[in-house]
């Protein structure tokens, strides 16, 4: 979702910039945001200087490179982001993300700059695609590590306290039991337990029919947090025994990116972010995969702004719900804790049975895992 301001004068304030404030008011909010990413831009101009304009400087203090290109993505609509990152490279000479491979070989990865990596890569030459192709494998093993735990976690299998277990680990631990088997060992002098016999239970094997799961990602610019916590995820869902993981990216066109899931890294490269968004495409594609509805998941990432028939969206989800499909829509698939996401759109999606929210990918395979072993 791009910036949106309905005030002329504060569209005029943006467009003439910080000379205009004494006439037109400050700019706040959002509005604030997209004006200090076209000042680090475009106040570099040495014309600015010769008519007397005043500059708000270019210390390190202010907006790095990655985080000027992240705000870009987030706040402007596509034909302009491409014009913004033009005139940075082409007229003002900032390579250091694009094309200097001395500055790729040296940065420390990040989630900042791997989102600012993958909103870039179609200006990168293959020398410097190559060096942030690396820095891209190194932030994903990181976040690999993180949700493979969440995921390996959430389908380890529920505990069964009739049998003990030899394996002693915390999660296996049973304090109640353990507490009732050492009463004896409490000395009321120290007031404390001594625990002679700790007791450990064993858990149950989870045995999974096979299942479908779709994840339908929205790739627009606003949706690239989700977009790299998405394709890991289903890396690590692919590697689970009973169930199909179908990843499918979509905006306007829809690509099925499946061949590639095992390789996060690889279908990160693959993305192409920005555009326009056809929600309603891509659930019909997903339609199409679905061969057994009653064992099937559809995961729909997107801030649910649907650029194409809204009307036809909410009827290809009630499809899926009524021929036994379970409907997952959510607005954001990492931390962010507040998604801007389309309200209106999400209630009717509600409506016709399909579940809306924000989760973690943690969260995400709790829910995975509830559903397939309900």
């Amino acid at each position: 979702m791009t910036l949106k301001i309905s005030a002329a004068l504060q569209r005029w304030r943006l467009l003439l910039g910080e000379p205009a404030e004494s006439a037109l008011g400050a700019l706040h909010g959002e509005a604030q945001a997209a004006d200090a990413a076209l000042e680090w831009l475009y106040g570099r101009d040495p014309e600015r200087a010769r008519r007397g304009e005043r500059s708000g400087g270019l210390e390190p203090s202010q907006l790095s490179t990655p985080d000027w290109i992240n705000n870009v993505h987030r706040l402007f609509p596509q034909e302009v982001i491409e014009r913004l990152e033009r005139d940075a490279v082409e007229r003002y000479g900032i390579t250091e993300v694009v094309t200097n491979l001395e500055v790729l070989q040296r940065i420390e990865p990040s989630s900042a700059l791997l989102r600012a990596v993958l909103q870039t890569k179609h200006l990168m030459n293959p020398a410097v695609l190559a060096a942030a192709r690396r820095i891209v494998a190194e932030v994903v093993r990181r976040i690999m590590e993180k949700i493979a735990h969440d995921v390996r976690q959430a389908f380890s299998g529920t505990r069964d306290r009739r049998r003990r277990s030899s394996l002693k680990i915390a999660r296996n631990f049973d304090f109640a039991r353990t507490l009732r088997g050492n009463l004896a060992r409490w000395d009321p002098q120290r007031r404390r337990l001594f625990i002679d016999d700790p007791v450990f239970v064993s858990r149950s094997r989870r045995h999974v029919e096979r299942w479908d799961i779709v994840l339908l990602i929205d790739q627009s610019g606003s949706m690239v947090d989700s977009v790299i916590h998405s394709a890991v995820m289903a890396a690590c869902l692919w590697q689970l025994p009973g169930m199909t993981t179908h990843l499918v990216a979509f905006d306007t066109m829809v690509v099925d990116l499946t061949r590639d899931v095992a390789d996060p890294v690889e279908l990160l490269m693959k993305v192409q972010l920005g555009g326009g968004t056809d929600i309603a495409k891509a659930v019909g594609y997903a339609q199409g995969l679905i061969g057994n509805p009653g064992r099937s998941i559809v995961v729909l990432v997107s801030d649910f702004y649907e650029g194409g028939d809204a009307g036809e969206l909410v009827r290809r989800v009630q499809a899926l719900v009524q021929g036994g499909t379970k409907v997952l829509g959510l607005a954001a698939l990492d931390a962010q804790a507040k998604p801007n996401y389309d309200r209106e759109t999400a209630a009717r999606l509600v409506k016709v049975g399909a579940q809306v929210g924000a989760m973690t990918p943690g969260e995400l395979a709790s829910w995975l895992a509830e559903k397939l072993h309900a």
